[in-house]
């Protein structure tokens, strides 16, 4: 099976070089060359080709031009092949639709290989950059969980705090200056929250949450 496809770089000798290597592999064929983002999106809006290559630093950009291919040819798989080893390069490109990141100055082999890959829906990131980033990531410190309870209200806390201290839904309302049946409607909310059974496991949720402080 030949792909087709549309492949964009503002260096005409690249480019030119680029064409020789994916047609003389027998699994591309090239339907349409651009060197600027305009030019990539119509190429790939008439052609509908099975994968759109393209350099970020094109003109027009290559992030601004995949955003607007996944809307013009959605059926095609887009890649990036560039010299931008940047973190965020990689993030923008993977949220503009592109699946595969590959760097350029790997062999015209290696090239056609990932590519062909990427034409069937497989995601490829180059490997040194994958593993930076998988590196940096782990690096960062994780935030911590948040809990059910973080997402109360002040006022649901205001009472689950009262309530964690064994005051009764009158004694609460009276602390509080406000109704008893607003206590209770508060506590069906605090119990859908915390996903408890009852005001008692309620309770224990806020002491082990808060301790001393409840």
């Amino acid at each position: 099976m030949s792909y087709r496809v549309v492949l964009a770089d503002d260096h005409p000798i690249f480019r030119e070089g680029l064409i020789r290597s994916l047609e003389e592999s027998g699994e591309f064929t090239v339907v349409g060359a651009a060197g600027s983002a305009d030019e990539a999106v119509a190429l790939a809006a008439h052609h509908a080709p099975d994968l759109v290559l393209l350099d970020i630093s094109m003109p027009g950009g290559g992030i601004a031009a995949a955003q607007r291919i996944g809307e013009a040819a959605p059926a095609a798989r887009i890649a990036m092949l560039t010299v931008s080893e940047d973190d965020q390069d990689l993030a923008a490109a993977l949220r503009a639709g592109a699946i595969g990141y590959v760097l350029k100055g790997i062999s015209a082999r290696d090239l056609v290989q990932i590519l062909a890959g990427v034409a069937r829906g497989e995601a490829h990131v180059s490997p040194a950059l994958a593993a930076r980033v998988l590196s940096d990531m782990q690096a960062r410190p994780r935030r911590p969980a948040r809990r059910p309870i973080d997402d109360l209200t002040r006022r649901e806390e205001d009472i689950l705090r009262r309530v964690a201290r064994g005051l009764s839904n009158r004694e609460v309302a009276e602390a509080l200056s406000i109704q008893e049946k607003t206590v209770k409607h508060y506590m069906t909310s605090i119990l859908e929250k915390l996903q408890a059974r009852n005001r008692v496991e309620a309770a224990l949720i806020a002491r082990d949450a808060w301790g001393d402080e409840s």
